[in-house]
């Protein structure tokens, strides 16, 4: 059995990817390559990855300003400060936050991410999202499963291919929520460069990695029988931008990537 602290520094990470992409230190050269690969067929991918973050940043606020007072993130990622308890339990410090992701390099920084408020919890868990019988009951010994939990699922449903079961796990893990929960997730598309979203997929499945990049009509399936928030499936620097926030201005089109938060009723 393959040891789960096991760093593998030989092929590149989604993860740790992200983290290069955010001008983090959490990466190795292999991952480093692979994004300049990236950068090179599309120069948007450095501002997409910040642009991502900030949704996630404002997704998170408006939630809280909502009530909402308990969140599951699956796929959390390298701890980039702000962190989304940090977000949180600034506004209400009571929050309970469960962060989830399957890299041990995660787990080596589960410390940041577990600097919670006193009148808060944060926990994590090492588990991989095709788990979620083990995230649920996991989850279920910091969070109420009686009150409403947010889902957040930042840029890492376009990892999981249809064939995986993208839209069954979705729908497995949102069933185990009361009503009155959200689903808040990012998802990578191809919908305005297909031709280099083809190439990238190519790149990724060659260092056996997979990138389902996908449609906005695709994204708007996993929030079917929701309660849309406006503005709905939106391009993520168009969803509710802050006074003061612009589109980053890339020459190359809108960013590729859409955000939304459905409500479950």
């Amino acid at each position: 059995m393959t040891d789960p602290s096991y760093i593998d520094t030989s092929k590149p990470h989604p993860a740790r990817m992200y983290d290069w992409f955010l001008g983090g230190k959490d990466n190795y050269p292999v991952d480093e390559e692979m994004g300049r690969q990236l950068v090179a067929m599309d120069g948007r991918v450095l501002t997409t990855a910040r642009a991502n973050r900030a949704f996630m940043q404002r997704a998170t606020r408006w939630l809280t300003t909502q009530g909402v007072r308990q969140f599951l993130d699956i796929g959390t990622g390298i701890p980039t400060e702000p962190n989304l308890h940090q977000i949180a339990q600034g506004i209400a410090p009571e929050t309970r936050v469960v962060y989830c992701d399957n890299d041990p390099i995660v787990l080596a920084h589960a410390e940041a991410l577990l600097r919670s408020t006193p009148q808060g919890v944060t926990e994590y868990i090492q588990a991989d999202f095709r788990e979620p019988e083990k995230i649920l009951e996991e989850a279920a010994r910091v969070l109420d499963f009686g009150r409403p939990i947010a889902l957040s699922l930042v840029a890492l449903l376009h990892f999981i291919a249809d064939e995986d079961g993208a839209y069954e796990l979705v729908d497995r893990l949102m069933s185990a929520l009361p009503p009155g929960s959200h689903l808040l997730l990012s998802h990578g598309t191809g919908d305005f460069t297909p031709d280099t979203a083809r190439q990238a997929a190519e790149l990724y499945k060659a260092r056996g990695m997979t990138l389902a990049l996908r449609t906005r009509a695709e994204v708007e399936r996993f929030f079917e029988g929701y309660e849309m928030v406006d503005p709905g499936v939106a391009v993520v620097d168009r969803w509710k931008p802050e006074p003061g926030e612009t589109a980053p201005e890339t020459g190359e089109g809108p960013t590729p990537a859409y955000g939304a938060v459905g409500r479950k009723v």
